[in-house]
């Protein structure tokens, strides 16, 4: 009995330095990190194209109400 033991500690113990991983080496970053810089003006574009589109969007939908007021008022030709 104390030879099972000793056996299935001994496995225990060299199942998990065996499962024991290697250390990670470091990763090189792809591009240097002044390169991140740029991408803060193109943002900026981006919600100034957005909110343009959003108020052509509703000029359009004014003058398209307006329009159809106009055309309620106008008296119907018979």
């Amino acid at each position: 009995m104390n030879k099972l033991l000793a056996t299935l500690v001994a496995g225990f113990f060299a199942a998990g330095a065996f499962a024991q991983a290697t250390p990670a080496t470091p990763a090189k970053p792809a591009t240097p990190a002044v390169a991140a810089t740029p991408a803060a003006p193109a943002q900026a574009d981006a919600k100034t194209d957005v909110k343009a589109d959003a108020k052509a969007a509703k000029e359009e939908k004014k003058a398209s109400k307006k329009a159809a007021k106009a055309d309620k008022k106008a008296p119907e030709a018979k």
